[in-house]
C-alpha cells in the first residue's frame, strides 16, 4: 500500500501589492513497496521541520531514494542536499539545471506503480505533478496548485507563465482528484 505523509506545510506571503514576501513549499513523503519519494524539499527555513517529521514518521533520511521536483523554483529545491543519494526527477523546460538528474519529457510518467508525474504547466514551463492511487486519488499539485483559493475559485497562480495552460493544469487535477496537496498550504479534499 501506498502512504502519504506531509513532512512540512508551506505558506505563500504575500504584500498589499501582491509581491512575494516569504515563500515555503508544502513537502510530501510517499513510501511505495519500491520507493521511498519526497515531493518538493522546500526551503532551508522548512529544514528542521523536515528533519523532526522523519523522526516522528519514524523514516530516515538516508532511506529516500527518489526526490521529484513539481519545478525548479528556490522555494521547492534548497534541501535537495539532504538526500544526496536520491534519484532526482525534474520536467524538461526548466531554467535551473539540476546535476544528475532525471528529465522527464512525457506528459505522463510513470514512477513506480500508483505513482505518475504528470506535465501540469502554466505557472512555468517545466511544472509537474505527482499523482498517486493509494486510499484515495492524491495530487501533490506544487504550483499548478499553489493555494486552496486556486482550485475552488478556479484562477490561475498569480506567478505564471501561461494563464490558459496554467487552468488546463488545473483541470486536469480536478479530473483526477480527491485529495490535493498544494504547493504551499494544508491538503484539501475536492469535494467539499
Amino acid at each position: 500500500m501506498i502512504q502519504l505523509d506531509i513532512l512540512a506545510v508551506g505558506d505563500l506571503l504575500r504584500d498589499e501589492e501582491g509581491n512575494i514576501l516569504k515563500a515555503d513549499s508544502t513537502s510530501v513523503l510517499i513510501r511505495t513497496p519500491k520507493h521511498t519519494i519526497v515531493v518538493d524539499p522546500s526551503t532551508k527555513y522548512m529544514r528542521p521541520f523536515l528533519k523532526t517529521s522523519f523522526k516522528q514518521i519514524g523514516v530516515f533520511v538516508k532511506d529516500v531514494d527518489v526526490v521529484v521536483l513539481t519545478h525548479t523554483h528556490n522555494d521547492h529545491i534548497e534541501n535537495l542536499d539532504m538526500f544526496p543519494k536520491a534519484k532526482v526527477y525534474v520536467h524538461s523546460g526548466a531554467k535551473t539545471k539540476i546535476p544528475g538528474a532525471v528529465v522527464v519529457d512525457e506528459e505522463e510518467f510513470e514512477l513506480c506503480e500508483g505513482v505518475r508525474l504528470v506535465h501540469t504547466p502554466g505557472h512555468c514551463t517545466e511544472e509537474m505533478s505527482v499523482f498517486v492511487d493509494a486510499d484515495r486519488h492524491y495530487v501533490v499539485a506544487g504550483d499548478a496548485i499553489p493555494l486552496e483559493d486556486n482550485f475552488f475559485k478556479n484562477i490561475a497562480p498569480k506567478l505564471n507563465t501561461d494563464r490558459v495552460l496554467a487552468l488546463q493544469s488545473i483541470k486536469k487535477i480536478r479530473d483526477y482528484a480527491d485529495v490535493i496537496i498544494p504547493g504551499h498550504g494544508f491538503p484539501f479534499m475536492t469535494d467539499q
